[in-house]
């Protein structure tokens, strides 16, 4: 195109000017269509660049890159104004336990030197702790005698001697290892350190010694915990044991945290985990809807529900009864196996009445979609928030929607204060007009329609606004899993893997019941203190 210099234009004609713009303004589009192009290609080099940079990494054993980085879109919305413009109310922080509320054990007066002339004022008070950690060694002289009979009578040791280990130093350990996170390595150090002659098998034997009391007790809170709490947040994460790679499941409410660990975390597993971990089967209304519902072969139905037996106590015996009925040599899609044995244990979960009236909140992952199910919101944002925007168009849409969603979420959090059936009707017209919407952006509009797909799960919050809107607290729960898993790397027995779960598990629970985990030990390995309620009553709702 010839350039037209600037002093000519006044020259020119009206058409021409028209024709120069018009030719001006195509170029400005074929810029702007380039620059879309570059601007993608550059978004896709600094991906393969990263992904290169975390391969160099691995393979350099090196520590990976910190994850995605959060929205923040819980902690914002707590802040957000209503449609009025005013402040959520939220109910106020309590402040933590002061020294007001400790038990003072002596009482020391101080004496001070006045000058002469002086009168006295008074006290002044100031409370002061300490511990005092010192090694005790005791020499137990045990009576022997002969009966007539030849045989010998042993007088019994107190109880909670394990190997030469009282029970104040086994609660010790516990607590060092479980709720301080520390290898047996540095309990050896420090104790020995203090005068205690002690080796890391002898603290290896304390960590998993009497844990049957402990094992019971653990899986009594789970099972009043899904009969008591209206809704359970769930989770997982690896873990390895015996050098192969498993998975740690979480389960949990606000008044009890549960784990289990084993070497896979399919539906099968997290359906075993609910039972308490022993297979148990049983054809009923129940497991026959959810055959229904994954669209087994009408066939196999109808085999299943007309077979004599339809209650099983062990693993062999179901097996054997598939084999019997011909569906183990089934070769289609979905597997009649599996399909079936995942209903007849959701049977059994009903035939028991395991789960009551409680929702499972969870991340989307395909193993917790059973029964009362809900989705966790920070996660569903995560999706867009972890978008990839190409150019300025993309990022507006983008933006606009993480706005619109974090709106909606602020909206469901001022709901749970105070529902009602208007707010309700008006919630859900407003979630399909947020998520039915295009944007011209094809995978940002694919998302927007995978949530809204999930819609009755999003908003399951709306007819049952105890459940929470996430999983945060399952998360922050796996933490302690995920630290003993860097710090200590895997178990190696079953005795250790059950002591982590077990007293992971108790520990986060009596947190969150507001009772000290010091003082729980205490009364369950004999030593005198504060008594702790039973286990039955550990995680029992509150009576109204």
């Amino acid at each position: 195109m010839t350039r037209v210099p600037p002093d000519s234009l006044e020259s020119l004609e009206p058409s021409e000017l028209i024709g120069l713009v018009r030719r001006l303004i195509g170029e400005v589009e074929q810029l702007h269509k380039s620059t879309d192009k570059l601007t993608a290609t550059v978004a896709g080099l600094r991906l393969e660049n990263q992904q290169l940079k975390d391969e160099i990494r691995r393979l350099k054993r090196l520590p990976p890159r910190p994850p995605f980085a959060p929205s923040g879109m819980d902690e914002a919305t707590d802040r957000t104004m209503t449609e009025e413009g005013k402040p959520i109310s939220l109910p106020p922080r309590r402040r933590g336990p002061g020294v007001s509320k400790l038990r003072v054990d002596r009482t020391v007066t101080l004496t001070a030197s006045p000058p002469p002339g002086s009168h006295r004022r008074g006290y002044e008070e100031i409370i002061v702790q300490d511990v005092v950690f010192a090694p005790q060694t005791t020499l137990y002289r045990r009576e022997r005698w002969q009966t007539p009979q030849g045989g010998m009578v042993l007088a019994e040791l107190p109880s909670g001697i394990i190997g030469g280990c009282g029970p104040h130093l086994h609660r010790l350990v516990l607590m060092l290892h479980f709720q301080g996170q520390m290898t047996c390595e540095r309990i050896v150090m420090l104790l020995t350190g203090a005068g205690v002659a002690i080796s890391k098998r002898q603290v290896v034997r304390l960590l998993t010694a009497e844990l049957e009391a402990f094992r019971a007790e653990d899986e009594a809170v789970f099972h009043a915990g899904l009969r008591g709490s209206p809704y359970i947040t769930v989770d997982d994460t690896g873990a390895r044991h015996a050098g192969k790679a498993g998975y740690t499941t979480q389960f949990g409410s606000d008044r009890f945290t549960t784990f289990r660990t084993g070497p896979s975390k399919s539906r099968l597993a997290f359906l075993r985990n609910l039972l308490g971990g022993a297979a148990r089967y049983a054809i009923n209304s129940a497991a026959l809807a959810y055959m229904r519902t994954a669209h087994l072969a009408q066939g196999v139905i109808d085999a299943l529900a007309s077979a004599a037996v339809r209650q099983f106590a062990a693993e062999a015996d179901w097996q054997a009864h598939l084999s019997a009925l011909g569906i183990s040599a089934l070769k289609v899609a979905p597997n009649p196996e599996r399909v079936a044995s995942e209903a007849a244990l959701w049977g059994a979960i009903h035939a028991e009445g395991r789960l009551a009236d409680c929702v499972i909140v969870s991340d989307d992952a395909g193993q917790f979609r059973v029964g009362d199910h809900a989705l966790c919101w920070v996660h569903a944002e995560r999706l867009v928030h972890k978008l990839i925007p190409a150019n300025n168009r993309q990022r507006n849409a983008v933006e606009n929607a993480k706005r619109m969603i974090w709106w909606f979420y602020a909206q469901l959090k001022t709901y749970k204060l105070a529902p009602s059936p208007e707010r309700a009707a008006e919630l859900f017209n407003r979630f399909d007009r947020i998520f039915n919407r295009r944007t011209r952006y094809a995978t940002l509009d694919s998302l927007l329609k995978r949530l809204l797909a999930n819609k009755n799960e999003l908003l399951r919050v709306i007819e049952r606004p105890e459940v929470p809107l996430h999983t945060n607290a399952s998360e922050n729960n796996l933490r302690a899993v995920v630290t003993k898993r860097k710090v200590s790397g895997g178990t190696h027995s079953d005795k250790g893997r059950q002591a982590r779960d077990v007293m992971l598990g108790l520990a986060k629970t009596c947190a969150k019941l507001k009772i000290s985990f010091f003082d729980y030990l205490g009364d369950r390995l004999g030593i005198p203190g504060p008594k702790v309620i039973n286990r039955a009553a550990l995680v029992a709702p509150p009576q109204s």
